[in-house]
Parts: C-alpha cells; structure tokens; sequence
C-alpha cells in the first residue's frame, strides 16, 4: 500500500487559481517581533516527499524562518520575517503544489472517499473474475483456452487498471511532471510492467500471465489507502467539531447603536457584540453587559452551566445558555482560546519524533533504492541466466512491487493520529507529536501548585482583618495582574482605591505600580518591604506595602483540583517520587502537600529556582515532566524535557508547554502518559514490522522465489497489519 494520505493530486479537484500575494498576507497573523504566519491548504500532499519537497522548497526562501507540512490536514504553516512577502505561492505552484488561502470544501473530502471506495470495487470485482481464470489455467488448461483465458483477463484488467489505477497514475505524472519522485511512481511502474509482460506473454502464447498480479495489487492498495483515509478523518472529526463550534460572524454594536452583522474574520479587539441566547461566543470576549449561564465544557470538560455577569471573560466556541450578552471583544477569530485549540490538534500529528524522523529519511531514499534494486536484479538475472530476459524481468517486477517502505512510512503518524484523538476524547490537547514520544521517556514529575494541584481560585480568608482602604488599594493594583492570587484579591476592586500608574508585574514576586508620590506593591513579604530577593522566605504570606511599610497582610486558600490525590499516586507508581515546587510559603505548601501525600517540596522559589531544580534532576540523568501554570512557570515548563499546563495558565504558560488539559481533573496527566506510552510501544512494533518484512521479503523475492501477485499481496498486507496495529490502541480506562 502507498503511504500517501489521501486527496492524491487531482483527486476530485478542477483547476483553481492561485491566491494573491495579498490575500496571503492579509491572512497571515502577526506574531510580534516582525514575524508573520499564514497557513496554506496544499491539497496535493499525499506522502512524506511532499512533506521534504515543500519543506526544503519553502526553506530556502529569503525570509523564511520555518515551514512544517501537516499530512492529514494537508496545510502548510509558513513562519516569515520582514514586510515583504516571500514568494510562498509561486513557490509552492512551481514544486506541483497549488496552495489556497482557505482549506477545500467537506465534500472534496467526501468525493475521494467515495472515489476510493468504487475504485476498491471496480479492482475488486476484476481481480476476483481474473482470479477464477488463472485458477482454471493452474488447474492445466493448455494451448488455446489457455490462451483464451489470458485474452479474457486482459480485457478485463486493462479497464480496471486505468480506471482504478488512476489515481496512482495521475499522483505519479505529477510528480514526474514537476521533476520530483514519490510513493506512487514505482507502483504506477510496477502495475504497468507487469501488465506489459503479461500481454507480451499472451501474444506469444507463454505459460504465465500476472494480470491477477497487477489488478490484485491494486484491490490490495486501495484497501489500505482507503483505510488510512478513514482513520485520518476519525481523528479530524475532532477538528472539524472544534471548527464547527465557531459562528459563521456576530452582531455587532456600531458606536452610534447601529447593529451590523459581520463576518467572524472581521471581529477586531474592542468592538461591542451582542449574543443572544443559545449562541455561540463568537471570539474571547469581556462581558460589558447582561447576567447568563454559559456552557463552559469545552474549556473545563464541567457540564454544569456557569454564571456569567459584567467583566467577566469568556472563551470563544462557548455557549449561551439562558440570557442575552453585551461583550467586548479582546481577540480576534485567529488569536481565540478556541483557534488556539484547532493549531494545537493539528499540531499533534506533524511532530517530528525520533521514529518519524527515522522514517522520512528512510521513505526519501525509498524512490532510488528501489529502482537501483530492481535494475541491479534485472541485470544480475541477466547475468546468472545466459540473457534471458524474460526470467530477469518478472523477478525484478516482483522486486520492484514487494520493495515497498509503505508500512515503515506509516508506521508512526498513523498512531501519532489515533493517540491524538484518543487523548483529545479526554480533554488533552497536544502542540507537537513529538512529546508523545518524550512524555513517555519521562521518569520523574514535578507540580507546581497554585493553579497546578490546586484550581487557582484562591479565596481572600482573612477579609474581616484588612482595613477597607488598604484593601480598596491592594484591589486596584492588583486587577492589573493575571496571577490567580491578584485575582483573587482584584474582585473586591470598586473605583475607590488609588489610580496606579507604571504598573508593572515581576514574576515570582508580585505586582507594583506608583500612585500619590509612593511605590506600591502587592506580593511576597520581603519583595514587598524592600528586603531584597534571595535568601529564605519567611512564612509571612502576601502582603500590601508603601514605599516599604506593610498595610496589610494577605491570607489565601484554595481548592485541591479533583482527582488530584488518586492521580499522583498512580503517577508515583509508574514514575517514582512526585516533587512540589512553588513559590508560595512553607505553610501553604505544606498544608496542600500534606493533604496529598507528596515528601518532596521546595517552597518560596524564583523562576529560576524552579528551573535550577529541572536542570540538576537533568544532570542526574532523570527526564522531568513539569506540570504547571502561570507566567512564573514559563521558564520550567520549557526547561522541562517534557510539560502540560491546564487551560486556564496564563498564555505564555500554555504556549511553552506541550500539552495543555482542558477539565479540572488532574487525571489527565496519568491518562497522557499512559496513551503515550501505548503509543510508543505501538510506534516501535510498527517500525520492528516494517523492518521485519522487508528484511525477509526483498532477499526471497531477488532470489526469484516471489512472483509478482505474491509480491503485491505480501507488500499490501504489511501496510494494513501496520494500521491495523496502530487502532489497538483503543480507548483508555478513564
């Protein structure tokens, strides 16, 4: 079977016009820093020489920082920096690759499926009549019925072949056309070689045909193509649903109260929408107006409605439940928490782990390989039989055909794809497929806490002992601040504190900002009072403080997340010791690490504490999994060799660490790990397969044991045992 995902150039496709410059910038997002990103549909992709062929293309272009195709997806991501538009589109028209801005309509998807299936049919049928004459001529039909019966299966195989077979040969003369190789030029090859030989036989009256051989390899080939094309689209079910979740566009409340419906990709940050009840929130939004419920699961996996009221922020893809909503918008449709959650699906398939790396390199030397092969056999028949050609040619069709990397091509994305979904069923999303592979090395885990083990909804306990304008100040400067601590306290911010300015937020230690001639700051004791930042942290919790002077002293609680004992202890059995490091004080740590039963805590840590800490476990040898939130776990989480985050961390958390679960339950981490580690076990029996097969099969079939049906069976079979293993990877027990 070809490891080509389906949708081969020209599937179902017409001509198209390429886009224009402009429409490729206007869809490309900012980055910052003078970096820009657009995706790309590049329906033509099909197999891991695409993936190179695009890559190495676009690389080499001024400007272009990086570019990753997605195979299932059939996108390509470009990363450039500078004004100027690299040229992407000609680029990618001159490689044979036709981009469009927007990805091709569902029922382009339906159309290959439907187009494989009567392919499947056709070979089916005509390799099932061509098989019931060779059995007659196996049986000793001679002379002119066997003859007969040889003209009556080439008559039959050739429509097959040219219509089933299309869809090689028209992937194959693309790629030829544009100077390239790929899966399906030996296949096109083999396929016509040995109709070729077949019907110079019959001409000449010879013994043996291998019609069956050609029209069997097809049926063969399209059942896997068709069964790769399936499981691709199972696990892009999940990406369809989340791109399903998003409206078409939202009303939106001009400045003189006139109403307009726009377009979702023309919401900018700050205009006023107004959603009614039972929509969809239509980017990430800020509520100006209005008291509803929202449907929140696709955030946290709670079914349970919410309360929403003003100022609360809410998440694109969620819905309105009970009443209508007066919003704000603070993002645009491609910055939304739910475009971040579709990059992060799509993503989890295009990782470049070890084994995958491993298998491009083997699937780009596949197109050479395989030719020299079958030459060298050809002419090493030629040799040992005195020049008969005849001999050497059906050999060297046979090892043309059973020389196939098909099943090593695919023996890792295909379960990258599965593991992807099965992890997404659970609320676990996953930036790179590669850390599937890391995840699974890992031997020792580390939590933060607030936020981490706890939900991050601490709670102000100790209200009644802070006097009302230090908490009118402590309020005001901390609404400035994303750490779930300032939010707690910025709830009961109601205009009345001081008007801060050159507010600033320092990582590890608080929030500080400048009003009424003084410094202001909310955070740890001895950052606050001017102590300095190192040394040991007392256990004097977060205080308020002017210009050094403690106004008050701030005590939290909060909630331990759900599930969260039961899945350290079974993170305990599979990895060993569990470690706690935060930059909360002794007291509460403690107080949460004893509720947990975790030994090992470091309380009262910097960033680069934390970091340190992942660096000397590093140098032990251990492989660390991070497990953290906030903008203070940044820095670990990428200094980590593998890290998750829940939702709710702040955006650099979630951009840093390589899985990010949506629910509450920390039941999620266990439940990665063990996906993981089933798919690595998975991914490496595929690999041991691929190499298995074709350690045995190409030695047997040089030395001319093999004829070209046997050969087609055995090369189609070891690529359907290949999908056929990745789909026992089956649903975990949570």
């Amino acid at each position: 079977m070809s490891c080509c995902a389906p949708g081969a150039d020209g599937f179902a496709g017409g001509v198209q016009s390429l886009p224009s410059d402009d429409e490729v910038r206007f869809s490309a997002r900012n980055l910052g820093d003078g970096v820009f990103q657009t995706e790309l549909s590049v329906p033509a992709v099909h197999c891991g020489a695409c993936i190179r062929s695009i890559e190495a293309g676009l690389g080499r272009l001024d400007g272009v920082e990086a570019a990753r195709v997605n195979l299932s997806t059939r996108r390509v991501t470009v990363r450039w920096r500078g004004e100027a538009l690299p040229p992407i589109v000609a680029t990618l028209a001159r490689l044979g690759y036709a981009p469009t801005v927007f990805d091709e309509p569902e029922g382009e998807k339906d159309r290959t499926l439907s187009e494989l299936l009567v392919a499947v049919a056709v070979s089916g049928f005509a390799a099932g009549n061509i098989m019931l004459l060779s059995v007659s001529v196996w049986s000793g039909a001679e002379g002119a019925t066997r003859d007969l019966f040889h003209w009556v299966s080439a008559l039959i195989a050739l429509p097959a072949m040219f219509f089933a077979g299309r869809i090689y040969y028209r992937s194959a003369w693309g790629a030829l056309k544009h100077g390239r190789m790929n899966m399906d030029v030996p296949i096109a090859i083999g396929i016509t070689m040995a109709y070729a030989l077949s019907l110079y036989e019959t001409i000449h009256s010879g013994p043996h045909a291998y019609f069956d051989a050609s029209v069997t390899l097809l049926f063969f080939l399209l059942i896997g193509r068709s069964l790769d094309h399936v499981m691709r689209e199972r696990a892009r079910t999940a990406v369809k649903g989340l791109a399903r979740l998003a409206p078409r566009g939202a009303l939106v409340i001009g400045a003189g109260g006139a109403r307009d419906y726009l377009a979702l990709s023309e919401i900018e940050p700050g205009m006023r929408l107004l959603v009614a009840a039972g929509e969809r929130i239509p980017v990430d939004a800020v509520v100006e107006a209005g008291l509803s419920d929202i449907d929140r699961s696709l955030v946290s996996g709670e079914s349970a409605p919410q309360k929403v009221a003003e100022g609360d922020a809410i998440q694109a893809g969620t819905l309105n439940l009970t009443g209508p909503l007066t919003l704000a918008a603070t993002a645009r449709a491609e910055d939304s928490f739910l475009a971040e959650m579709l990059r992060m699906m799509e993503a989890a398939e295009g990782g470049r782990a070890r084994y995958r790396r491993i298998a491009d390199r083997v699937s780009a030397a596949y197109a050479p390989v395989v030719h020299l092969t079958a030459l060298a056999t050809f002419l090493g028949w030629m040799a040992a039989t005195g020049g008969d050609w005849h001999r050497a040619v059906t050999v060297a069709i046979a090892v043309l055909i059973i020389t196939c990397p098909c099943a090593l091509g695919l023996a890792v994305p295909i379960v990258q794809v599965v593991a992807a979904r099965r992890l997404f069923e659970h609320g676990i999303m996953v930036r790179d497929g590669g850390a599937m592979e890391r995840l699974a090395e890992a031997d020792v885990a580390v939590f933060d806490k607030t936020g981490t083990l706890t939900l991050g909804h601490p709670r102000l306990q100790n209200l009644q002992q802070i006097a009302p304008e230090a908490l009118a100040a402590a309020a005001a400067l901390a609404a400035n601040s994303r750490h779930p601590l300032s939010q707690a306290v910025a709830v009961y911010d109601e205009g009345k504190g001081p008007v801060f300015e050159a507010v600033a937020e320092r990582p590890g230690f608080g929030v500080e900002g400048r009003a009424e001639g003084s410094l202001w700051r909310l955070g740890r004791a001895e950052w606050a009072r001017g102590d300095g930042a190192s040394g040991e942290v007392a256990d004097e919790g977060t205080v308020l403080s002017r210009d050094g002077a403690v106004l008050a002293r701030l005590e939290f609680d909060d909630a331990i997340r759900p599930d969260a004992r039961e899945a350290l202890a079974e993170l305990e059995d599979r990895l060993g010791p569990v470690e706690m490091l935060s930059g909360d004080t002794a007291r509460a740590c403690r107080r949460v690490a004893d509720r947990l039963s975790i030994a090992h805590v470091e309380a009262g840590l910097m960033p680069a504490d934390k970091v340190a800490r992942i660096e000397a476990l590093a140098r032990q040898g251990r492989k660390v999994l991070m497990v953290g939130d906030g903008l203070n776990d940044a820095p670990a989480l990428g200094a980590a060799h593998v890290s998750m985050a829940p939702a709710t961390a702040a955006d650099i958390g979630r951009n840093a660490a390589d899985f990010v679960f949506l629910r509450d339950s920390l039941s999620a981490v266990p439940v990665a790990l063990d996906v993981s580690r089933r798919a690595g076990r998975l991914v490496r029996q595929n690999v041991a397969l691929a190499i298995v097969y074709n350690v045995f099969a190409v030695p047997v079939a040089i030395l001319g044991y093999v004829t070209p049906l046997i050969a087609a069976v055995a090369m189609s079979t070891s690529s359907i045992i290949v999908i056929a293993n990745a789909l026992r990877l089956g649903r975990v027990r949570r």
